[in-house]
């Protein structure tokens, strides 16, 4: 069951996703849904392929921007920045737990100048605690 926890108003995260929790995204009002999920992570997930042939055929917009150790830092941060700010919105994005989006989202809306606090609380209050990552979104939000 599709469980999105807003972050802004304009998106929301998600731990994995399933196939009916795409028509579900869509009820929701979400019009875009990002996934941050390399596939293959887990037996069973969702592959990207077949997620944005559902989220197609639903008429939403869907971008694979698979996210892992390797490559969490601020050029995927961009890329996902970017696509919250070119694809129509309400955003729903998701990875295993919602924890990579969340820091995708924090990276970027601390490199665009969102005060670090408010950052950490909002994630704060949808269940991610961002606080071992202030200094870095500090250092971001300097530029």
């Amino acid at each position: 069951m599709l469980t999105p926890r807003p972050l802004t108003d304009n998106l929301s995260v998600a731990p994995q996703i399933e196939e009916a929790d795409i028509a579900q995204a869509k009820a929701l009002g979400f019009r875009t849904i990002i996934n941050n999920r390399p596939d293959g992570e887990e037996p069973g997930q969702l592959t990207s392929t077949r997620a944005a042939e559902l989220a197609k055929e639903a008429g939403l917009d869907y971008v694979y921007l698979p996210v892992n150790n390797m490559n969490l830092g601020p050029q995927t941060a961009a890329a996902f920045t970017e696509a919250l700010a070119k694809l129509p919105g309400p955003v729903l994005a998701h990875c295993r737990s919602g924890t990579r989006s969340t820091i995708l989202w924090s990276l970027g809306a601390a490199a665009s100048g969102t005060p670090v606090n408010e950052i950490i609380t909002a994630a704060g209050r949808q269940g991610y605690d961002l606080s071992p990552y202030a200094h870095a979104l500090e250092n971001l939000a300097r530029g």
